[in-house]
């Protein structure tokens, strides 16, 4: 029998009854566990020293909620009374998630990396007492995995020597992969030219993405691309950011019924996905479409942004407001079983022939695309398919519009896939920015709201004296904020900032990077470490310089440098922020598709960024016609700070904006100031004029 919380108050920390003590963790990871027969541990001292007083080696489980193969290797091994007599004699067991934990999983997913070539969760890794692994894998089926866990065993008792012999070269590589290696060099245009060059080479111009399947949806590479055409005109750049954006927009690892994007694709046709569905993913790509949209106004980039942010806002919003980390790609035991369709069930909702007109569109077949069910994609477009049914291309789509609604509600109804409502600061902040800035393009102040609400609700609940803190669920905060917290956040508020103007957010986004600069950076070899000063000690204090699924701290923690820099006139930001692109040069030339996020970075730095200082009342409408007339134009490398001359704060403002200084109103209309370095161009009143000195002229 479990004990109760009171009985294992008196149970002594290094020992007494056996249990699995995950029942006491909030990560639903870590619960969807707590029943299992399995002694598991959540990561902490008590756990290792056990495994030392015991002299038993750890097994360390990595994995995720959301995460299809850890739900599979839960079942057939965890759940397994015979695997778990196993592991529970001879091992100290401990289950991480990863989302919780990112800096746990980045040091053995390496230390897996390392041995096997290639990696993924759920991570199985056999540690020393000390935490430094010996063996890894990923997953195992159960009479594989048993038969590990006695040879490792064996090992451990007869052959310590060879433990030992594994861990120490193990640990000893672990330590090289967070050194910087290479570093200096200068920051020249070259580099972005060449990782662009990378990217065409490996570009699929079939389907769009790069390299082959599985794909991942590459946001950062697309905004590397995006911001090069725009330096270099070069069209076959936009090509490949169009192409890749649509095809993903018409396959079936976007959702077509209920909008948002799944996690990857099997194929090289984003067809069929992997159908776990991110927060982050969908943050980073709604940031990119709206890139798109900006840059050429197409239609279709503004309603996939539209209706992956009305699925955040339906399913994925926390009644504070903050927002959930994922839906789980398994429903009623099957991957994808919540999403796929069949022709009878559309019919059955549809009626027969509005149902046929919605399958032929969105290839819902008898045969099926996925088990014998089909995932709507778009294999053909709205004009070849209307007039086989008697419609018009504007009629055809409002039909379809109104009957995806039929299907989304009868969707509702089925079993639902797992969420995680657990709020990561991270993924939130990711969100923020991205909802912020659908404010800023699309005008819709849905979208801001809830950005300042999950502001809000990360202020509130995930931010201890000046230091946030990097997970909240079931009203308990914890864990010590990584890098991705700080700088995403700043990030974020930042961008808040520009769009509302409210210095309260501006301030925010100053203490959490100096935060930054006091607890994590190195003043040796530069950049940033994941963890701060004062962090659990951990057996490597990596930079974790390449963006994953999301893009590494270090580059959007020099875009903040930037930003910060042009705002502020803080020289120390700026050398800040040269000095860490300098300690990534050489890691980012030699694997550009791995940088793409601090590309961007240069890129800002190389330009001559926009300093746009705007004078003028918030609400009046020819302060916003200038406002609007910024957000309308892809302009990526650009500040934007307004004053309002007549404001009471306005001295004070100056003194803490440089950019602000000397801004006033002419001819008593709200005025632009456009710069660069400080020295700016004629002052100008309307928005045509503006967007002329912008380098765009408005249609």
């Amino acid at each position: 029998p479990i004990p109760s919380p009171e009985e294992i108050r008196k149970l002594p920390a290094d020992g007494g009854k056996e249990y699995n003590r995950l029942i006491f963790e909030t990560s639903p990871y870590l619960l969807q566990h707590a029943s299992n027969p399995v002694n598991w541990y959540p990561w902490g001292k008590e756990a290792f020293s056990k495994a030392k007083k015991e002299n038993k080696p750890v097994f360390l489980s990595v994995g995720y909620s959301a995460c299809h193969w850890c739900h599979v290797m839960e079942h057939q091994s965890f759940e397994n009374v015979g695997v778990a007599e196993i592991l529970n004699k001879n091992y100290v067991c401990i289950k991480v998630d990863r989302e919780e934990r990112p800096d746990v999983d980045e040091i053995y997913m390496n230390a897996t990396q390392l041995l096997t070539g290639r990696g993924g969760w759920p991570n199985s890794v056999f540690l020393r007492p000390d935490g430094r692994p010996f063996w890894a894998g990923t997953y195992f089926p159960r009479l594989t995995f048993m038969k590990i866990l006695k040879d490792l065993n064996d090992i451990w008792m007869t052959q310590r020597e060879k433990v030992d012999q594994a861990s120490e070269g193990l640990t000893k590589a672990l330590k090289n992969i967070g050194a910087i290696q290479g570093a200096g060099g200068k920051i020249e245009k070259s580099i972005i030219e060449n990782a662009a060059a990378s990217l065409r080479n490996s570009f699929d111009s079939s389907y769009g993405g790069f390299g082959r399947a599985p794909k991942f949806p590459p946001s950062k590479s697309l905004s590397l691309l995006l911001r090069q055409h725009r330096r270099t005109g070069d069209k076959q750049l936009l090509h490949m950011v169009e192409l890749t954006l649509e095809k993903m927009a018409f396959g079936g690892m976007y959702d077509q019924v209920g909008g948002g994007f799944h996690r990857y694709s099997t194929d090289a046709r984003w067809l069929v996905p992997h159908f776990e569905k991110m927060l982050y993913d969908n943050a980073l790509l709604t940031s990119v479409y709206l890139d798109a949209y900006q840059a050429t106004q197409k239609p279709l980039y503004r309603r996939i942004t539209e209706e992956t942010f009305e699925w955040v806002l339906r399913e994925m919003t926390s009644s504070g407001g903050g927002f959930y980390s994922s839906l789980d790609a398994d429903s009623e035991g099957e991957e994808g079983k919540f999403y796929v369709w069949s022709p009878s069930e559309v019919t059955k909702i549809l009626g027969d022939k509005d149902g046929q007109f919605f399958c032929d569109y969105y290839d819902i077949t008898a045969e099926g695309n996925f088990e014998g069910h089909s995932i709507a994609n778009l294999p053909k477009q709205i004009k070849d398919v209307a007039p086989e049914h008697g419609l018009g291309i504007e009629e055809g789509e409002a039909k379809l519009n109104g009957m995806k609604a039929k299907l989304l509600a009868v969707r509702v109804e089925r079993v639902w896939p797992g969420l995680d409502d657990k709020i990561l600061t991270s993924w939130n902040a990711l969100m923020i920015e991205s909802m912020a800035r659908g404010y800023q393009v699309l005008g819709n102040k849905r979208y801001l709201d809830a950005a300042e609400r999950a502001t809000s609700f990360i202020l509130k609940h995930s931010l201890k004296g000046s230091r946030l803190l990097a997970t909240h669920r079931a009203g308990k905060s914890k864990l010590n904020a990584y890098l991705d917290d700080y700088a995403y956040m700043t990030s974020a508020l930042l961008t808040l900032y520009e769009s509302t103007f409210k210095m309260e957010y501006l301030d925010s986004a100053m203490r959490f990077n100096e935060v930054l600069l006091e607890h994590f950076w190195d003043d040796i070899e530069g950049g940033f470490f994941f963890i701060s000063d004062d962090h659990e000690t951990l057996l490597v204090r990596s930079k974790k310089p390449y963006d994953s699924a999301i893009p590494s701290g270090n580059s959007v923690a020099v875009q903040n440098l930037l930003r910060l820099a042009k705002l502020t006139d803080n020289r120390d930001y700026r050398k800040r922020a040269v000095r860490t692109m300098e300690a990534f040069r050489s890691m980012a030339v030699r694997s550009p598709r791995g940088f793409g996020n601090m590309f961007c970075a240069i890129d800002f730095y190389l330009d001559a960024p926009k300093e746009i200082a705007l004078a003028g009342r918030l609400e009046a409408n020819d302060t916003q016609a200038l406002i609007r007339t910024v957000h309308s134009i892809y302009l990526p490398n650009k500040v934007i700070a307004l004053i309002d001359p007549k404001s009471k704060g306005a001295i004070e403002l100056e003194k803490r904006l440089p950019l602000l200084a000397q801004k006033s109103l002419v001819n008593g209309m709200a005025t632009a100031y456009v710069c660069e370095n400080y020295a700016c161009k004629m002052p100008v009143n309307e928005p045509e004029k503006l967007a002329e000195q912008l380098g765009i002229v408005l249609k």
